[in-house]
């Protein structure tokens, strides 16, 4: 686990003032942008809080197990068998899974971070270092107060200035972080629908892991900034059971898990599956893969197993092809196990002759306050080698301290 506590001590602090963008060449490839000029600031003082996710994962399957000894009158286990329960840890992302990495920074200070952020954009230099300190270990919450409070003492925009000052993928990573989450997932919908080819695979992403209230904030922002209704970009955009795909998931109908599993209801899902043939039997599978809660899902999906002796998946690889196909793949391995789907989606991502950028930046920002713990357990599992590690070999240049710090720790 990588930890560090970095502080810095300065002058006492000055008011802060309104300054103007003067040039400076710093002999880096964004030296022609502007910056603000010289300013007499004290640095903020920053404590980085340790988070190991192996503490947190005890934390949470303790009280999982804790209520379940509450109700069934059994004795709660002894450390050692706490213990012993732990020593595969990444296989047990259902009892410890939805934690993210980045949480509220207690000892917040917004005006030592405005004060920081304005010091590392001034002068004769940009301090990359310090913005990426500061953004990445920030809710973004605190992220969007940052951005407030930058504007009203300044009267500049962080965006803008931050902008300015930045270039290529580290430019990218930081406009990221400061856009509110639904505004961030608006975006790469947008972008994902109007691409060509693979980059449809996104829009899927988005519309199926999103949770109820993000999904209809981000489809509001996108009709905001778009001036159109996402789901009419979906109808230009895409065609056949994909679009119809698309059009369900971005309607939000899928049902919530009631705590009670319908057994005769999975039969029943399972055999129309099995039983739907020709060309207009997509409606089935759309209908059952975008309506059921993903609990029921996997009862469909052993049921369907049981009932054919072939997986799920593979009916899928054989009945489905081209972007339908990858559509309905992907929503069952997002049922099955979310944070393993976006394992895989990183590997793919690194994978590359030049790893994907948009990729990192999108999966790491939109899972770094839910579930990234769990997702890093699962792509070490899997590929027998840290997400940390692999950033570290694969990404180079300016965006590599800001993507790792987003991952934030090895995984021994």
């Amino acid at each position: 686990m990588e930890e560090d506590k970095r502080g810095h001590t300065g002058a006492a602090t000055r008011p802060l003032h309104q300054h103007h963008f003067t040039p400076h060449t710093s002999g880096h490839p964004c030296s022609n942008k502007n910056t603000f000029a010289s300013l007499e600031i004290a640095p903020a003082h920053l404590t980085i809080l340790a988070q190991d996710p192996r503490v947190e994962g005890r934390q949470a399957d303790r009280l999982a197990r804790g209520t379940m000894s509450a109700s069934s009158g059994k004795p709660a286990p002894t450390l050692t068998q706490e213990i012993l329960s732990h020593l595969g840890l990444a296989s047990k992302t259902a009892a410890w899974g939805t934690l993210g990495v980045l949480r509220t920074f207690l000892s917040f200070s917004v005006d030592k971070d405005v004060q920081r952020l304005l010091r590392a954009i001034a002068g004769q230099g940009v301090d990359r270092g310090a913005i990426v300190d500061v953004l990445t270990n920030r809710s973004r919450e605190q992220r969007q107060l940052i951005s407030r409070t930058f504007q009203e003492r300044t009267q500049q925009e962080l965006l803008k200035s931050l902008q300015a000052a930045l270039c290529g993928d580290l430019e990218r990573i930081v406009v990221a972080l400061l856009q509110p989450a639904a505004q961030l997932d608006a975006q790469e919908l947008r972008t994902a629908l109007k691409a060509s080819g693979s980059a449809k695979e996104v829009a899927t992403e988005i519309l199926a892991t999103r949770a109820p209230a993000r999904l209809q904030e981000c489809l509001a922002v996108y009709k905001r900034d778009f001036q159109v209704e996402a789901e009419e970009d979906i109808k230009s955009e895409t065609s056949g059971t994909l679009r119809d795909l698309l059009l369900a998931l971005a309607k939000g109908g899928r049902e919530s898990y009631s705590g009670v599993i319908d057994y005769n209801l999975a039969e029943q899902d399972a055999q129309a599956l099995q039983q739907v043939q020709g060309p207009h039997s997509e409606g089935t599978w759309v209908r059952i893969f975008t309506q059921r809660n993903p609990e029921h899902l996997i009862r469909v999906f052993e049921q369907y197993h049981q009932g054919t002796g072939q997986g799920l998946e593979d009916a899928v690889r054989s009945r489905f092809h081209g972007d339908t196909q990858v559509a309905l793949l992907s929503l069952a391995s997002v049922v099955r196990n979310t944070p393993l789907y976006f394992a895989e989606k990183l590997h793919q991502a690194l994978q590359e002759a030049e790893p994907d950028h948009q990729a990192l930046t999108r999966i790491l920002i939109s899972r770094s306050e839910t579930d990234l713990l769990s997702i890093r357990a699962e792509f070490k599992k899997k590929f027998g080698k840290s997400l940390y590690s692999s950033l570290q070999d694969a990404v180079k240049g300016d965006c590599r301290p800001a993507l790792l710090a987003l991952c934030r720790a090895e995984d021994m």
